[in-house]
């Protein structure tokens, strides 16, 4: 078998579950040195023991609330204290809130949000920018097709998730100069454990998925493991990528459809 990521350090930030859990699974079937995050001790769960059994790489698990600076300083010294190196950090840690309306939305809500989803990102690349750079490494940060198409009730969201478009094209430009390269991948609906618990939130959760499959043109949602191995081809493959945004959409921005939500005059 073919490793193609052998020997390389990589750090994914919210990787105990969801689509940080495929991507830290598929680097490590893929050989490579992972150290992944999540909030709490409580988090890790059994996905450390399980990877380190079957390998070919290895992982390890360090608490990390992105939320909080100094957690992220301490994540990325503590890789290179382990492995002395950095190759690949994945910024994958974020929320999707339960939709709520504009008018409905807090400023310190917002401010929340900011702060995980988008403020975490520029922080973990500030403090582990000095290591990629000695290793002309990468980055890859986690946004979302809404980026691009918008959201129902979900401002806040599709604002960080724009931002963090943005901001892998900004630092793509910063960084080129080192030889590192940034880019991003959106995707479209994924069937993750924070997707199901949403679903759960509306009146009918089997409808809200069976519609959460049909918003892809090949009519299904998408895996954790093909959002790791999208992060694995921009890793190891995609080497002359950068300031990309990969659609890993399954054509879900594609085609018209009915979307008008103007209540017809009576």
């Amino acid at each position: 078998m073919s490793l193609r990521y052998l020997n390389k350090v990589v750090v994914v930030t919210g990787g105990s579950r969801g689509i940080g859990r495929g991507i830290v699974k598929v680097f490590v079937e893929n050989g490579a040195k992972v150290v992944f995050c999540a909030k709490s001790e409580a988090e890790r769960g059994d996905l450390e023991l399980l990877l380190n059994r079957t390998g070919p790489g290895s992982c390890h698990f360090v608490p990390c609330d992105v939320s909080q600076e100094d957690d992220i300083k301490t994540l990325i010294s503590s890789t290179v204290q382990t492995h002395g190196h950095i190759d690949c950090l994945v910024n994958n840690a974020g929320w999707h809130p339960p939709h709520k309306a504009t008018d409905e939305t807090t400023a310190e809500e917002f401010r929340e949000l900011l702060n995980l989803n988008l403020l975490s990102c520029f922080l973990a690349s500030k403090y582990a920018l000095p290591f990629l750079r000695q290793r002309q490494g990468n980055i890859i940060n986690l946004a979302s097709l809404v980026a691009t198409l918008g959201q129902k009730d979900a401002v806040p969201y599709v604002a960080t998730k724009g931002a963090i478009v943005s901001m892998t094209k900004a630092m793509a430009v910063d960084e080129s100069r080192f030889n590192v390269r940034v880019n991003c991948i959106s995707p479209s609906n994924v069937l993750t454990p924070l997707w199901e618990e949403l679903a759960g939130q509306t009146p009918d959760a089997a409808a809200t998925i069976r519609a959460g499959e049909n918003f892809q043109l090949i009519g299904r949602m998408g895996s954790e493991e093909e959002c790791g191995l999208a992060a694995l081809y921009l890793a190891a493959d995609a080497t002359f990528c950068t300031g990309t945004e990969l659609l890993l959409s399954g054509g879900a921005e594609l085609n018209y459809g009915f979307k008008s939500q103007v209540s017809p005059c009576t």
